[in-house]
């Protein structure tokens, strides 16, 4: 791990103000994906701004009928939430899907959008990565690469997003609030907030530079059955290779997202009207423009048979 100063924020002004004025700062709140990559200096700040006691975590009720979430919520408590587990069920079976207990105790609203892949060759600083070493060219194309994208990638990039949390947002139609150092605040679509990798993988989200997030926002109820279903190559602990979230109403009509295939959880509004002909019909429209491995290209029919699944659960 390379040297780093450590400071105290005490305000959200106070923490954007830190970070505009050290070149390499990072934020830092549950630290359980950024202290693993310092460890392995994959990330290597050059000042850790510690945002834990701002105050950012209460979840309120909004004039609108929905929820705001505060960027330093845990895990857990947002996921034990009672009108979390009333009203957007789904994201709590989300939330309890992924990593572990003692994680989902540290881990932040705020810090779990911005996690980062989980793909090998990112993780070995040995192996070219554009997303870690911009221009040196993507080891997983043409390496292994049965854990990685489908769909949403490019030739420069074929990793994925890895969380779980974020793809019930995206079925939810959350917005991400945030504030930048001049003081000036954002509310952040989370279709728009991760980024297809393109070009330049490198830059994962629509955050600018020392920008924080504070808050994630969600609509009123949907009301529907929800379910969250993640298939992976053990049964805790792991990554998934495919989940799906969705939202079913009893006419059949409802919304549905994909995990663990794309860089972003991958939701194509478009083939929603398609859910009472079945999974297949959804999955064919959603994955139109898949670009699978022949490694990955199982997570095709694994989408639609776990979409399927999902189905089934909510008409029993």
């Amino acid at each position: 791990m390379k040297a780093f100063t450590y400071a105290r924020a005490g305000s959200p002004a106070e923490a954007t103000a830190m970070a505009s004025r050290v070149q390499g700062a990072r934020f830092i709140a549950g630290g359980t994906n950024l202290l693993d990559l310092m460890k392995l200096e994959i990330e290597a700040p050059t000042q850790l701004i510690d945002i834990n006691r701002l105050g950012l975590d209460t979840i309120e009720e909004t004039d609108a009928g929905g929820l705001r979430i505060g960027a330093m919520v845990r895990n857990t408590a947002l996921a034990a939430d009672k009108r979390v587990r009333r009203d957007y069920a789904v994201l709590t079976r989300a939330i309890m899907a992924g990593a572990s207990g003692q994680l989902r105790n540290k881990a932040t609203t705020g810090g779990n959008l911005l996690q980062r892949t989980r793909c090998p060759y990112f993780y070995d600083p040995n192996m070219p990565c554009n997303k870690r070493k911009p221009g040196s060219g993507c080891a997983a194309i043409g390496g292994f690469s049965r854990q990685l994208g489908v769909i949403g990638t490019s030739d420069a990039c074929i990793a994925t997003y890895p969380g779980d949390m974020a793809v019930a947002l995206r079925l939810l139609d959350a917005v991400v609030e945030t504030v930048k150092p001049d003081g000036e605040t954002r509310a952040i679509p989370i279709a728009d907030f991760h980024r297809l990798w393109g070009d330049t993988p490198q830059i994962e989200t629509a955050l600018e530079p020392g920008e924080l997030i504070t808050a994630v926002t969600l609509p009123k109820p949907l009301g529907g059955a929800h379910v969250y279903h993640k298939v992976r190559d053990r049964s805790s602990y792991a990554f998934a290779l495919v989940s799906v979230a969705a939202v079913l109403h009893k006419d059949g009509t409802g919304r549905v997202a994909f995990g663990g295939v794309a860089p972003k959880p991958w939701r194509v509004e478009a083939a929603e009207p398609l859910l009472p002909k079945g999974a297949s019909a959804v999955v064919a429209r959603a994955f139109a423009d898949a670009r699978p491995t022949e490694e990955n290209k199982f997570k095709i029919t694994l989408a639609e048979r776990t979409l399927a699944g999902v189905l089934a659960e909510a008409r029993s």
